[in-house]
């Protein structure tokens, strides 16, 4: 199977160790994932959200580190581990 680009954006809310990732958005292209990490950032209940992209190939699992592509509000510096798991 040929490599795909997903779209993705991630809201977080407040937990007692700081910030957790939320439910994460499938979206369509990377301006639909922003504009949806905006919205998603000043929802109730959230206290921010990333727009980020993976590519890969989803038959083997195989996929490149995520991209940031915009960041909104309060998220973590290092987001390495909810954006990958």
């Amino acid at each position: 199977m040929a490599e795909v680009t997903y779209y993705v954006a991630l809201p977080f809310i407040a937990s007692d160790d700081g910030v957790a990732a939320g439910e994460p958005t499938e979206c369509f292209n990377p301006n639909a994932a922003v504009m949806r990490a905006e919205v998603l950032s000043r929802k109730d209940g959230y206290v921010g959200a990333v727009a980020f992209s993976r590519t890969g190939d989803p038959a083997t699992g195989n996929f490149s580190d995520a991209k940031v592509i915009k960041k909104f509000g309060d998220v973590p510096e290092d987001l390495s581990a909810p954006l990958t798991e």
